[in-house]
């Protein structure tokens, strides 16, 4: 049996002078400038990756647009996950615009810079909600310990939407206690329609961080989610805060390596195929890397 491709569920590019990312200061140092395909290729065959998720970092429709245009041109971009207002009274609408792009895969609200913890459940959201699901299309949750009750609270009504909560939702793995978290995770997982990615953690771990700092929580998804439903992501370039993007992934095997090979392939691709572009229409047997750049 061919073993699925190796897929990057979480990745960037940005283009700074498009100036709509907002969190994006000039105080972030080392990923304040452009970063776009060509200086991604090279990790991502030198590691055996054969396809990537390239995800939003601003919160408009035109980044998400320029994001389809950029992923219809780079081979190795398996899909994109974009943006719109859900709040927007013709959200639906929006969304099945985007949706006509094949590559669109999923959407993603900037949850965690929302200032309301209780935004995601908030009934108006419905429409787009629904629309998604009839599009096939994931809702990425980019959610912090905070917002983690709204989002149990709209994964009781969307029971069966694919939700995946992005970066573990970001434990602080630089402070003391992680008993909400780990509380929220464990919920979260007991809906069965939810999947979570492996990514982001070096971020929240801070400066001096070792695979033994992440240890406590890669063991806690893993125990609650289990291989078969989380994916790991590098985060690029917002890893590269704080690790290369080889150290990261060598973490990532390096606390994933007791797993069954079965295991690790469907973590480190094969559960993104299966959630991302299958359901999209895409076959996720396939490696991308190398093929048509075209969005049929």
């Amino acid at each position: 049996m061919t073993s699925p491709p190796r897929i990057d569920s979480h990745q960037h590019f940005w283009r700074l002078a498009r100036g709509d990312y907002g969190w994006l200061t000039s105080a972030l140092g080392p990923i304040h400038r452009d970063f776009g395909p060509s200086e991604l290729a090279p990790l991502l065959a030198e590691h055996g990756i054969s396809a990537t998720i390239l995800v939003q970092a601003a919160p408009t429709e035109a980044e998400t647009r320029f994001l389809l245009d950029l992923a219809a041109e780079t081979p190795f971009v398996a899909g994109v996950v974009g943006w719109t207002d859900f709040a927007a009274p013709d959200a639906p609408a929006r969304i099945a615009a985007l949706a006509a792009d094949p590559l669109l895969v999923g959407l993603r609200p900037m949850v965690q810079d929302i200032p309301d913890p209780g935004w995601l459940a908030r009934p108006d959201l419905a429409p787009a909600f629904a629309a998604l699901a009839r599009h096939g299309l994931v809702f990425d949750a980019l959610v912090k310990p905070p917002q983690i009750p709204a989002l149990l609270a709209l994964l009781d009504r969307e029971t069966q939407l694919p939700v995946v909560i992005d970066h573990g939702a970001k434990p602080d793995l630089a402070g003391a206690d992680l008993t909400q978290w780990r509380d929220g995770i464990a919920a979260l997982a007991a809906r069965p329609n939810t999947v979570c990615k492996l990514s982001g953690l070096v971020t929240e771990a801070g400066p001096g961080w070792t695979a033994t700092t992440l240890a406590p929580a890669v063991a806690h998804l893993l125990a609650c989610f289990g291989p078969q439903r989380l994916l790991w992501g590098s985060d690029w370039p917002v890893v590269t805060l704080r690790a290369p993007y080889a150290g990261w992934l060598a973490a990532a095997e390096r606390l994933t390596a007791t797993l069954s090979p079965a295991d690790r392939a469907a973590l480190f691709g094969g559960n993104a195929a299966w959630l991302y572009l299958a359901k999209r229409g895409r076959n996720p047997a396939k490696p991308v890397m190398g093929g048509s750049s075209s969005r049929s």
